[in-house]
């Protein structure tokens, strides 16, 4: 294939254009580590092509040994089940795990693959897959899902299309899944709107964004594998733009319109950002890649979406983060709440860049400068860099996408949230993965570091029964029921204030606490953990704790941390149990704030007005449909909480399926 203009090689490894992005004072933070050996700066020695291989799966063999309320305590004082260990289920079989799914096609691996080892597939009932199924988030009818798609708003109409596959509940025949909305919550399913018939998309029509060009032209750029699996970047755009629900597209003729420029390996090339104007009157658009190590972003010029020019240097480079898939690149006001249009820029402006990394299959941002003059972004805290710093989600979310909603001036972000059970379950049950409820971004005025990310405000269309239940004090060790409706599908808002002689009273620790190692919810401290239990069952043998810990750190300051604890939330031995959370910001004078969704096997949790967000897939086997319950618990060592807690039971969403007589 002929590469539509020349693209310029990076072969000087003192490029000050591509060094001017790689800052030499790393301090990776989190989950992502430099490559043992490697220094926090990698040499840039040229971009070396790497070769992508197919993943050696192995066969293992395992053993294995949820207007007056009522409320009712416990006063178990040390034992609060919490700390109890999960029951298990005396399975002992021989299980093969699925082969690895993407790493061989050369995208992130799709297939859940269980990070303490293989385990016997647990006897699923079809009462309890069918549970799992949820009621208000969006997902196909059937069959697999994963990456957004090119969201927009267009002729009153949102329209959201997924990557997705017609033939199974695994991933593979990868297509595009189109819906469209009025509200963001009740969808309409229509036709495949891209399907793989293409050399330049025969092996998966992947990820790409939407452009809208002030001449009321849809450009839709995506990455296509070709028949010998090089990734390319290819235009499409609506049949008829009369027609608001956009069912027919067309594929450029000319397509690909981008190939892999020299140095970049025929793998490390995909997901084109939505572009954004520039003042020399051409449209830019950012590619992610690597080199070695180093995760980067490409910059194109083009003028008519067909022809590109590649921009010397990188929009940004961080060493040690690997490949950058799904990169976003959007500006946040810093005095408004509404959203910006994506060629925004400008005084009262920052830009949110953000990555979904390969290597650890998290969405990482960073909040900085996008330069006018140099075409460069630049974070405001290095040490918070794109892949060392800040996430969207601490918990199950992955290959997120922004996008400006001109019908009511908000940016809103969508985000894939896979499974984390094993593909026999979900061949089962006849479909994996859903998306999470569409969330809106602002820049946190207050604190100045991060975003803030709430539930769009559609999904209050959908609340019934509510409970309040007021200024409940809820001791050291104990908990409490709170008597609800439909315990599986829930809004809840929850308000907590700590003893204020116990904040006194509380020491110094020479221990840093840690959501994933410090041994979750059943960990007791001074002044923690406490927060609500979910999808309990009345034993509390399973149960999903959300939760606050506040410790006070040598230099005598509070510092507060958001976790979600798994690790007792099935005793299915073949699902992913862990422990997410980070520190969530806290302004003096505020309360200790939490918003929960609960959609069954999805929960989905806001600290601090969304400073921090977890979201978490879990699968109980007893906490289902009626037998789900809800707590609010307080396992701290000498800290009394008063919880203020609001609840509202949810109907499902109406999304429909497609009919040809369907009118607009």
């Amino acid at each position: 294939m002929a590469d539509p203009n020349p693209a310029r090689t990076f072969a000087d490894p003192e490029d000050p254009i591509i060094a001017a992005t790689v800052p030499d004072h790393y301090t990776p933070l989190l989950d992502v580590d430099p490559p043992a050996g490697e220094n926090s700066r990698l040499p840039l020695k040229g971009f070396l092509v790497i070769l992508s291989g197919l993943v050696l799966v192995g066969l293992l063999m395992a053993l294995i040994g949820e207007n007056g309320p009522s409320v009712s305590q416990d006063s178990q004082q040390n034992d609060l089940t919490l700390n109890a260990p999960a029951e298990s289920t005396n399975i002992s079989a021989q299980f093969l795990e699925p082969a690895s799914r993407g790493p061989s096609a050369g995208v992130s691996e799709k297939s859940f693959r269980l990070h303490s080892g293989v385990r016997a597939p647990f006897p699923w009932s079809n009462t309890m897959l069918t549970w799992q199924r949820t009621g208000y988030h969006f997902q196909p009818e059937k069959n697999w899902m994963n990456d957004p798609n090119g969201p927009m708003f267009y002729g009153g109409w949102y329209h959201f299309f997924y990557q997705y596959n017609p033939d199974a509940a695994v991933w593979g025949n990868i297509v595009w899944g189109h819906a469209v909305s009025k509200d963001l919550i009740e969808w309409l399913h229509l036709p495949l709107a891209m399907v793989a018939d293409q050399w330049y998309d025969t092996n998966g029509v992947w990820t790409g964004s939407a452009t809208l060009l002030s001449d009321g032209q849809v450009i839709m750029l995506y990455t296509g594998a070709t028949n010998e699996s090089v990734q390319v970047q290819n235009l499409a755009y609506p049949a008829d733009l009369s027609d608001p629900l956009l069912v027919d597209w067309v594929k450029y003729p000319g397509n690909p319109v981008l190939v892999p420029p020299p140095g970049i390996d025929d793998k490390d090339f995909r997901d084109p950002t939505t572009a954004w104007y520039w003042p020399d009157g051409k449209w830019r658009i950012a590619i992610g890649s690597k080199v070695n190590k180093t995760g980067i972003s490409l910059v194109y010029n083009t003028e008519d979406f067909k022809k590109y020019e590649l921009i010397e240097g990188v929009l940004h480079a961080v060493p040690g983060t690997g490949m950058w898939e799904c990169v976003d690149l959007y500006p946040v006001s810093l005095k408004e709440d509404n959203g910006l249009d994506t060629s925004f820029n400008g005084p009262g402006v920052k830009h949110v860049l953000k990555a979904s990394l390969d290597d650890d299959k998290n969405d990482y941002y960073a909040i900085g400068t996008y330069s006018l003059e140099s075409g460069n972004w630049t974070p405001d805290n290095p040490n918070l860099d794109v892949g060392i710093g800040l996430r969207y989600d601490y918990g199950k979310f992955y290959a997120s996408k922004t996008f400006y909603d001109q019908n009511k001036q908000r940016r809103i972000l969508w985000g894939w949230i896979g499974e984390t059970d094993g593909e026999s379950a979900d061949i089962k049950k006849g479909w994996a993965s859903v998306q999470s409820i569409p969330r809106t971004v602002v820049f946190d005025k207050k604190t100045g570091t991060n975003i803030l990310q709430w539930p769009v405000a559609e999904i209050k269309s959908l609340r019934k029964s509510s409970k309040k239940f007021d200024k409940l004090e809820v001791g050291p060790g104990s908990v409490v029921t709170l008597e609800v409706e439909k315990a599986t599908q829930m809004d809840i808002t929850a308000e907590f204030e700590i003893d204020k002689e116990a904040l006194k009273r509380i020491g110094e620790s020479d221990v840093e606490y840690s959501c994933r190692t410090s041994g979750g919810s059943a960990q007791r401290g001074e002044l923690g953990p406490f927060g609500l239990l979910l999808l309990a069952d009345e034993g509390r043998c399973e149960q999903t704790p959300v939760y606050f810990y506040v410790a006070k750190g040598t230099d005598g300051q509070l510092k507060t941390f958001f976790c979600t604890d798994e690790s007792r939330s099935s005793l299915a031995n073949d699902v992913d149990k862990r422990i997410f959370g980070s520190t969530v910001p806290v302004i003096k004078g505020e309360k200790l704030s939490m918003r929960i969704l609960v959609d069954h096997s999805i929960i989905e949790s806001f600290a601090q007005g969304g400073r921090t967000c977890i979201t978490s897939r879990v699968y109980p086997t007893k906490a289902i449909y009626g037998a789900a319950q809800l707590y609010v618990f307080n396992n701290a060592t000498s800290a009394s909480i008063t919880a203020s807690i609001q609840t509202w039971a949810m109907k499902s969403a109406y999304i429909r399926p497609y009919s040809s007589h369907q009118e607009s």
